[in-house]
């Protein structure tokens, strides 16, 4: 069994080991020897405020639209709010349209095919700078192809005659 080492600690533990003894002396209800005050955390329910919400829109006169199969919210970062299968609420007097359910902030790189029919001219900018990040990345069409190509040094029409 090794010996037991001397009573070595640095002055910052022994500084940090004081902080904490004051930090938790605080919050101690009687005396030394006794339980910490215990937190109470208040919980809280979503329910209710979906329930007032609900409410709210039916004030308003909102009706569900069925069939729609997805919804972009295009930000001016580039970013998209991408919601697959959501519900769709609208009510067309109140100029009130909402959208809920699951959603995943993607760029618009990720999204590109299948949505170019959803851009419009505020999107042209991004639209732009994707185009040149991609003829950048690829350079010319015809470099690429031969780096993959061996050097081999000989001519194989000269090995074949003999």
């Amino acid at each position: 069994m090794p010996p037991k080492a001397a009573n070595t600690t640095s002055k910052d533990v022994d500084e940090a080991r004081a902080k904490m003894k004051a930090r938790f002396d605080a919050v101690r209800t009687g005396g030394k020897g006794t339980a910490r005050r215990t937190k109470r955390s208040k919980h809280t329910s979503h329910a209710a405020d979906d329930k007032q919400l609900q409410a709210q829109l039916k004030r308003l006169g909102v009706n569900s639209i069925p069939g729609i199969e997805e919804a972009n919210m295009f930000m001016e970062n580039g970013s998209v709010i991408h919601f697959s299968g959501p519900k769709v609420q609208a009510s067309v007097s109140a100029n009130t349209y909402v959208i809920s359910g699951h959603s995943e902030t993607k760029r618009l790189e990720e999204l590109l095919p299948g949505i170019i029919n959803q851009l419009g001219p505020d999107n042209l900018m991004n639209l732009k700078r994707i185009a040149e990040t991609f003829s950048a990345g690829s350079g010319k069409p015809g470099e690429g192809a031969d780096e993959d190509i061996p050097d081999i040094g000989e001519n194989f029409e000269d090995v074949s005659n003999k």
